[in-house]
């Protein structure tokens, strides 16, 4: 048996504050990764090439990390690089299986 308690319901929004129906979320847009990535690595190699001449100062300074981080960017955008390309493949498999293959709508041969 349930217990009974004597509070009453809580009253009603009025109309003027009920929230409108939620329209459904729109598909995330698919952005080019492969060649984000890629500008991102050639960006991080050639500010890397364009300070190794100026080493020597750098080193006077303290600042030789500088060129170490460019390095360190442009070897991590080649492994991005790589990642983003198997997944763009991935989700074309995926697109594929679900539509039925590259060439479904030519029928049988």
């Amino acid at each position: 048996m349930g217990a009974v308690t004597d509070q009453p319901e809580p009253p009603a929004a009025p109309a003027s504050k009920q929230r409108p129906a939620l329209r459904p979320a729109p598909e995330p847009l698919e952005a080019n990764d492969v060649a984000t990535v890629t500008v991102g690595t050639v960006i991080w190699f050639v500010l890397f090439v364009v300070q190794v001449p100026f080493y020597g100062w750098y080193s006077d300074h303290g600042h030789t990390w500088f060129i170490w981080t460019c390095l360190a960017g442009g070897c991590l955008g080649l492994v991005g690089l790589k990642y983003v390309r198997g997944r763009r493949d991935a989700i074309a498999r995926s697109r594929a299986a679900r539509d039925g293959g590259p060439d479904a709508s030519a029928g049988p041969a």
